[in-house]
């Protein structure tokens, strides 16, 4: 088996249409605590391994909910992709959530945000086009334009991975239980289908649900792009818990030795200073100076 360099190119599929949860119960009055108690009793129903959909809503509703997501209207954090050899890019992250503005700052670039350049690269997408700066100077290169695009849909794909599961042309097929480490983790393939993406290859991911919290707590997945066809690879995560909103804080990803024998590592991203509802707008972000 060759050895496998990761990019950070691994949600390609996760790229849109987070799941909506409608409940109107109009009419009577009721205390606090019992409406806190519908919303218990309306998660369990929803999560139903029978209707694999609804485990990807309580998944979102377990991590704080979309609406919720929403109306903290943005969030800033310094994001670490570490290789094992030690290289890294390191950059200050941006986001709008409405219209999924993206942006970006990099001092530290040495695997894939053109590492034979030096000195601070600045990416921005503005939901429709791109610009990537070096040194406050607008760059042209088509491949690095394209790349910026592509990390600026990327990484807030990464960030909003747990509310925006599902894509057009999504399939999806409940596969049973696994124990690890004493926890029978009810598993989700999450695949899409070439007629609608447009795609020959497209990524599948396992998902690991915990059952009981509806925490997303690992999964494996492939990377077509590289030439991995079947989910071996392996990502772990931890959250932290951060203004109501489950934020996935670091994910560790692993890959199958080449000889068989157990996993070696692939990349360690790690996510620092997570700060909400900056106060950000388009105009600012769009601005190098």
């Amino acid at each position: 088996m060759k050895k496998i360099k990761l990019v950070p190119f691994i949600v390609v599929s996760l790229i849109v249409c987070g799941l909506l949860l409608s409940c109107n119960n109009a009419n009577n009055k009721t205390e606090s605590t019992e409406i806190e108690n519908e919303k218990e009793k309306t998660v369990k129903v929803l999560y139903n391994v029978a209707n694999p959909a609804s485990m990807l809503l309580a998944v979102s509703e377990a991590c704080g909910g979309i609406d919720k997501l929403k109306s903290l209207n943005d969030v800033e954090y310094d994001y670490y992709y570490i290789s094992p050899d030690g290289k890294r890019d390191v950059s200050k992250e941006r986001y709008i959530f409405n219209n999924e503005i993206s942006w970006a700052e990099y001092n530290v670039h040495e695997l894939n945000v053109s590492p034979e350049l030096e000195g601070n690269i600045v990416q921005y997408y503005d939901g429709k086009n791109s610009w990537v700066y070096h040194n406050g100077k607008s760059l042209t290169d088509s491949t690095i334009v394209g790349t910026g695009q592509f990390l600026r849909q990327a990484n807030y794909m990464w960030f909003n991975m747990m509310f925006k599961l599902t894509d057009p042309g999504v399939i999806l097929k409940y596969e049973g239980q696994e124990q690890v480490d004493g926890v029978n983790f009810d598993l989700l393939n999450v695949t899409y289908d070439p007629e609608i993406t447009g795609k020959e290859q497209n990524d599948t991911y396992i998902l690991y649900i915990n059952p009981e919290t509806h925490m997303v707590e690992k999964f494996k997945f492939s990377l077509p792009i590289l030439g991995v066809a079947e989910p071996v690879l392996h990502a772990q995560l931890t959250y932290t818990e951060i203004d109501g909103i489950m934020v996935i804080t670091r994910r560790i990803m692993t890959a199958p030795s080449p000889d068989g024998n157990g996993m070696v590592p692939l990349v360690d991203q790690q996510l620092k200073n997570v700060r909400f509802n900056n106060g950000f707008k388009a105009e600012q972000l769009s601005q190098i100076n």
